[in-house]
């Protein structure tokens, strides 16, 4: 597990400009962006919850070594000239250590750069790792007027380079604060890491390819963790809610207490109801065998192949794992 420690020791001083600056940075929209005229700074409670279960995504799912599990997560309010990461755009260097070994150094420095030199940031928000691929975490960010949009990102562990994220979701509509959105979150690929499985060997992409998201079929490869060919869409592998609060809540710009731990927990929760079924799958067939048989008579041949994947959720049963064919018996006269 990852410690945050350092992270929090790292924003102190960044912290520290943001508090002073009671929300009065400095940073016009980009033309054409809708503008959020809401008063005041809004506190959001963010929930994450994690539905990565067996039952909803059975193909290879890890149980050790180590089990389904999250990543910290990293959350940011910010204006529309900063992303931390975006669908069909490269990675950052930021965003590879993160979502490939769960570093978060990199990716803190590049958004305190951005607050630094664009003023495009306002609040940051982190949790622990969580535990299990169907627990809950909990943490609370602000956001202002000019620094409305809210990006995340929280790392699928184990896997290549996989993640679950928000890109500028947008929680002021004109006038007015949202008070809740609820949103089911897919899994994306960050193309830095060429693995197809769960628990694949790093091996660099090069050149890196762009961040696109995972789907039922693509990649379209049967050693794909999360190729399910019989889905029309995989299911949520999770949620976030965020619930306006009141202003009442004596909490800082970033969800962290005066103290400096993070305002977060780890709620265990039930299994997914979603049961995706899981096709069985099985090997080639091997040579083959010799013919065998009496002399003058007709003999039999065996072939075999062998079961790569049980099924699972009332998905295709098994094929015959043997197949007999007649021939004419080896080592005749």
């Amino acid at each position: 597990m990852e410690s945050l420690m350092p992270v929090y020791r790292s924003f102190t001083f960044f912290r520290t400009v943001i508090f002073l600056s009671l929300g009065y940075i400095s940073c016009l929209p980009l033309e054409g962006d809708p503008i959020c005229t809401a008063e005041g700074i809004a506190q959001y409670s963010l929930v994450f919850t994690g539905k990565w279960s067996r039952t909803a995504f059975p193909k290879q799912y890890p149980v050790y070594r180590p089990p389904a599990q999250w990543s910290s997560l990293i959350a940011v309010s910010h204006s529309s000239d900063y992303h931390m990461w975006q669908e069909a755009a490269y990675a950052s260097n930021g965003v590879r250590e993160f979502t490939e070994k769960g570093e978060l150094w990199t990716l803190m420095k590049e958004v305190e750069k951005a607050e630094e030199t664009m003023q495009s940031v306002y609040g940051f928000s982190s949790t622990p790792p969580i535990s299990s691929g169907t627990a809950q975490s909990k943490t609370e960010i602000a956001a202002h007027s000019r620094h409305s949009l809210l990006s995340f990102m929280v790392r699928i562990v184990p896997s290549p380079d996989w993640f679950v994220g928000v890109d500028s979701l947008d929680l002021c509509k004109g006038n007015q604060w949202k008070e809740e959105v609820s949103i089911d979150l897919y899994p994306y690929d960050a193309g830095t890491d060429s693995g197809f499985t769960f628990s694949s060997p790093n091996y660099a992409t090069v050149p890196q390819e762009t961040i696109t998201q995972i789907t039922a079929s693509s990649p379209s490869h049967p050693a794909n963790s999360f190729y399910y060919p019989r889905l029309k869409h995989l299911p949520p592998i999770a949620r976030v809610t965020l619930t306006k609060l009141k202003r009442s809540q004596n909490v800082g710009l970033f969800g962290i207490q005066p103290n400096g731990a993070s305002i977060s927990n780890e709620i265990q929760m039930e299994d997914s109801d979603a049961e995706t079924p899981l096709d069985c799958e099985v090997s080639t067939w091997s040579s083959w065998g010799l013919c065998r048989g009496k002399c003058g008579e007709v003999g039999r041949k065996i072939r075999t192949r062998y079961i790569r994947l049980n099924p699972a959720n009332d998905g295709a049963p098994c094929p015959s794992l043997e197949e007999e064919e007649e021939c004419e018996p080896d080592n005749c006269v």
